[in-house]
């Protein structure tokens, strides 16, 4: 194949693809007043919690979101994405690597829709929500089932390490495959504390994924990236401050387990925490609150995640929001480069 031939080729990939984000956005768009109406006729407020996971009162967070939650903003708008996702997917008879990820997103949905019910169904006293264990042990379960899968039908059982290749592991991907697609999903789950922050960081996220899937010629999980990126791009248009809906646990662990599958399946693991450095920065912002608490009775920010922190020290919303967008926009491209220096092109 000639040097025209093959750039006409790629032409008319890229612009598929493009096409399929469009479409994803716009009915993604299209079933926004549906889920408003339901939303507001049936009250899908948005609890806020007022103590943590050990029982400790949230007085700071509880001050800065206060005129937030007076506003009876609706929850669970995740679905919206996940319902698109879904058809467009089925709708344009993506491959069986495709049918991996989305499985992750709807198993992930279905963990988040019931955490987010029991929200709406509490007083909004203590933890609204299912308890963390549990949601855990579910989210672990998915891991195991879909590494299994992975690693039986799909027959991968090799990591990809920069500029060293490729190291097979055998059946120790299936645990591996469980660890990053909870680590993930509660990474995700942390950050989606600010209107805007964890769809614009999601975006980019994926957007970066799918330029590699896309490098290494997969071009249905390239798709796949893209047209998440349509339904968070539509989300957005909604969710920048000031928010009229969150995403709510349907939607970041819906989007979180699935970053992790799609991370895994462009053999670019060890990208992930360079991609979505953010995601492990407010992971482990929590953790560092946490371990200093419990073990030597203080606390390292003044409200963890970080994000709550910088707006405890006088940040605004919107300004927290916009500078992780260009930290997670240099980081994304940083990880593309790594990719392509690192032998994750083939």
């Amino acid at each position: 194949m000639n040097q025209q031939a093959t750039y006409q080729l790629l032409t008319g990939d890229v612009t598929q693809i493009f096409l399929i984000s469009v479409g994803a956005f716009l009915l993604a768009m299209a079933l926004t007043p549906f889920y408003t109406f339901l939303a507001y006729r049936y009250r899908f407020w948005k609890k806020q919690r007022s103590t943590s996971t050990n029982g400790e009162l949230l007085e700071v967070f509880t001050k800065l979101h206060a005129s937030k939650f007076r506003r009876n903003i609706p929850t669970m708008a995740g679905v919206i994405g996940v319902v698109t996702i879904a058809v467009i997917t089925f709708g344009f008879n993506f491959d069986q690597r495709t049918y991996l990820p989305l499985a992750a997103l709807i198993g992930g949905a279905i963990v988040g829709l019931i955490d987010d019910i029991i929200n709406l169904r509490s007083d909004g006293k203590g933890v609204a929500g299912l308890r963390s264990s549990i949601k855990f042990a579910m989210i672990v379960a998915i891991g195991l089932v879909l590494g299994w899968y992975f690693f039986t039908k799909i027959g991968v059982d090799t990591v990809q390490i920069p500029f060293v290749g490729a190291i097979a592991i055998g059946w120790l991907i299936v645990p591996l495959f469980a660890f990053v697609v909870t680590a993930t999903a509660n990474a995700v789950n942390i950050s989606d504390g600010l209107d805007g922050l964890a769809g614009g960081l999601l975006a980019l996220s994926f957007a970066a994924f799918g330029v590699i899937a896309l490098l290494q010629n997969q071009l249905m999980l390239a798709g796949f990236c893209f047209t998440v990126i349509g339904a968070l791009l539509s989300y957005l248009w909604f969710n920048i401050y000031p928010a009229r809906f969150f995403m709510g646990d349907v939607g970041s662990f819906a989007y979180g387990v699935t970053l992790g599958v799609v991370a895994i399946l462009t053999n670019s693991l060890l990208l992930l925490p360079i991609i979505g450095i953010l995601f492990v920065v407010e992971a482990g912002s929590s953790l560092i609150q946490i371990a200093s608490k419990k073990f030597f009775k203080k606390k390292i920010f003044i409200s963890a995640p970080i994000h709550h922190h910088l707006e405890a020290i006088g940040w605004p919303e919107a300004k927290v929001t916009m500078r992780f967008w260009v930290i997670g926009c240099i980081a994304a491209s940083f990880g593309v480069m790594l990719a392509l220096a690192g032998g994750h092109i083939l």
